[in-house]
């Protein structure tokens, strides 16, 4: 509106200055009328000019009141806007208020309810403490005792649950090993079956009659001592109705001396010459017999390739025992027992069956060597050229060495199977006695034992426990705390099977 007043103003000032030149222009003549049409043009400008003020006077008023229209228009827009806000927090207040009043509400019935509870658990710890007393009276246990009795019940469903978890271990543990071994021990142990002889450090000659002692005494005892100088062993003639004791711990010699002597009684010629020669004579037959055992033990395990002093000390181990076990069948056992097992294994048969039948080769000449016939095997091995596996399975198969092949291993396990089969070994009484003994005293240590029997010639202990004191799941303990201890104190050959039994029986009569 003002822009267009200021255009009309610039426009007068235009026409002014137009006019001016006009009359600049126009001659002296043309004044007169030049000045009129100035103002005429003056005078339309000045129309124009405020014409034009007017239009825009009435356009700033339309405007300012359009603006105040529409400021009335959205300040009213406003003013209701904030009445709806009021009217709505005056209602969120008017809920608020209605909660608050139902919360107190709660909130004393709460309070109250608490005071309720609070008062019936005052009355149930009334009754329960008189029930308790009342318990107390009827059981004649204290509180304190009692805490001791469901302290121990507790601790006997722990036990219970720890033999369970034992048994579980124990069978997911063993069952594939113990499967996979037991089918290769017992394989091996079917297919060998070895016989043994039980031989003595004494050998008994059968006379045909009781006047042949006479002769063989000689006059003056001279046939005897020759006989015993000849062969270094003693010969006891006693009151034994027609038999001659022939003693002595060297059983080449003395089976030498039962040869010579069986020869004479049957010749019947006994003089110092005689026995001389016939001594001789059997010497040959046992060096023969040693020769031709030593041979025959390598064609049955299928050992070739052995030197010839080796085959003669293996020939000289059918006359050597071993807790009454034959040395040479429990060698030829073990070489089987081991050969078999290292095939199922995949291992080197031939080294375990050599290493198996040379494994005792030390026992054929520990009367004449010192040192532990383990060492003395050792070192002939290493003297007539064994393979390094022979020689380190011959030193380990005591445990002296520690096994460094799966051969040695299997001659060790060959080794106490084939000893600690049932029947392989003999005992002395006294020795036996006792482990069976100590066998049951071990067991009888044991809290809630009643009885233990060692049977099975000490193979096996069964033992009875009390079935008031004892539980199905604690006895699986017991039996493995026996076996640690058995395991501890005694030693023993093979193992010994620990059995333990709870029976509970009742027992009434009907009268």
């Amino acid at each position: 509106m003002f822009e267009e007043i200021i255009v009309g103003i610039i426009c007068a000032i235009i026409g002014i200055i137009i006019g001016y030149f006009i009359r600049k222009n126009i001659s002296e003549s043309k004044i007169g009328s030049a000045e009129l049409e100035a103002k005429r043009i003056i005078e339309e400008a000045k129309q124009k000019a405020e014409t034009r003020k007017k239009e825009i006077l009435v356009e700033a008023r339309d405007e300012v009141h359009r603006m105040r229209n529409e400021f009335e228009r959205e300040n009213k827009e406003r003013r209701n806007e904030i009445q709806r806000a009021e009217k709505r927090l005056i209602k969120k207040e008017e809920m608020l208020d209605s909660k608050s009043l139902a919360v107190e509400k709660k909130d004393e019935m709460l309070q109250k309810k608490l005071k309720d509870v609070e008062n019936k658990q005052e009355q149930l710890e009334a009754i329960h403490q008189k029930q308790i007393e009342e318990l107390e009276k009827i059981s004649g246990l204290s509180t304190e005792e009692a805490k001791n009795i469901l302290i121990a019940n507790i601790k006997r469903e722990a036990e219970q649950e720890a033999a369970v978890a034992v048994k579980e271990i124990e069978k997911e543990a063993k069952e594939t090993a113990e499967r996979k071994a037991r089918e290769i021990i017992t394989y091996a142990i079917q297919k060998c079956s070895a016989d043994h002889v039980a031989e003595t450090t004494v050998s008994v000659v059968d006379l045909p009659n009781d006047e042949m002692k006479g002769r063989i005494i000689g006059r003056e005892g001279r046939n005897i001592r020759a006989l015993e100088q000849m062969t270094g062993i003693d010969i006891i003639i006693d009151d034994t109705p027609e038999a001659v004791v022939i003693s002595g711990f060297d059983p080449i010699r003395r089976e030498v001396a039962r040869l010579a002597l069986e020869k004479l009684i049957a010749d019947g010629r006994i003089h110092p010459a005689r026995i001389e020669e016939m001594v001789d004579k059997a010497k040959r037959e046992v060096d023969q017999i040693i020769k031709e055992e030593g041979e025959q033990a390598t064609l049955d395990t299928g050992v070739h390739g052995l030197h010839p002093e080796m085959i003669k000390l293996l020939g000289r181990l059918k006359f050597r025992t071993s807790y009454g076990q034959n040395v040479l069948k429990h060698s030829i056992e073990v070489s089987y027992l081991a050969g078999i097992m290292a095939a199922e294994l995949g291992a080197d048969v031939k080294v375990a069956k050599r290493a198996g039948l040379l494994h005792d080769i030390g026992k054929a000449v520990d009367h004449e060597v010192e040192g532990p016939h383990v060492t003395i095997g050792e070192d002939l091995a290493k003297k007539y050229k064994e393979s390094r596996a022979v020689i380190h399975a011959i030193a380990a198969h005591h445990g002296d060495t520690e096994p460094q092949t799966i051969e040695a291993v299997l001659v060790q396990a060959a080794d106490a199977i084939s000893a600690a089969r049932p029947g392989a070994r003999r005992e002395t009484l006294e020795t036996y006695i006792k482990r069976l003994e100590k066998l049951e005293e071990i067991s009888n240590s044991f809290e809630g034992v009643e009885k233990s029997f060692a049977i099975q010639a000490g193979r096996e202990v069964r033992i009875m426990v009390k079935p008031e004191v004892t539980t199905d799941d604690s006895i699986v303990l017991i039996a493995k705390d026996i076996v640690k201890k058995i395991e501890e104190e005694m030693e023993y050959p093979g193992q010994i099977k620990v059995n333990v039994i709870r029976e509970m029986r009742a027992t009434e009569y009907a009268k």
